[in-house]
């Protein structure tokens, strides 16, 4: 059976094995069509199809690669690949904000400086 291996741009990003100790029983490509899986029907892990390896295995690894970065890196890395399929620079040369995009405190919250006051009678005309 050929070994069964990750997406080309993905494999140098997803951690292989440890060397030594007790070989993995489930391939990378495996764990991380698992995780995609989940990530992409919104389900919960434990609601994971049967065919793929167990919920409390993929979890475990989700969890671990989060924690040392490797989505982030798997973010990036398709960004940039996505915008040079699109022919365009692999990383943006400028970024525009503008008042839709960027958000405000919210109104009446603890750093209100409105000057606004709630009256104490409710609905009380004064």
């Amino acid at each position: 059976m050929p070994k069964s291996r990750t997406h080309p741009l993905l494999e140098p990003l997803i951690p292989a094995p440890k060397p030594g100790g007790r070989p993995a029983k489930v391939p990378r490509r495996e764990i991380v069509n698992a995780i995609l899986y989940v990530l992409k029907n919104g389900i919960q892990w434990r609601a994971m199809p049967h065919d793929l390896p167990h919920w409390s295995t993929v979890y475990h690894y989700f969890r671990k690669w989060q924690k040392e970065g490797v989505w982030e890196k798997v973010a990036q890395v398709l960004a940039r690949w996505d915008r040079e399929r699109e022919g365009r620079y692999a990383s943006p040369s400028a970024l525009v904000m503008d008042s839709q995009s960027v958000k405000t405190s919210e109104k009446g919250g603890p750093g209100d400086t409105t000057g606004r006051r709630r009256s104490r009678g409710g609905n009380a005309r004064s």
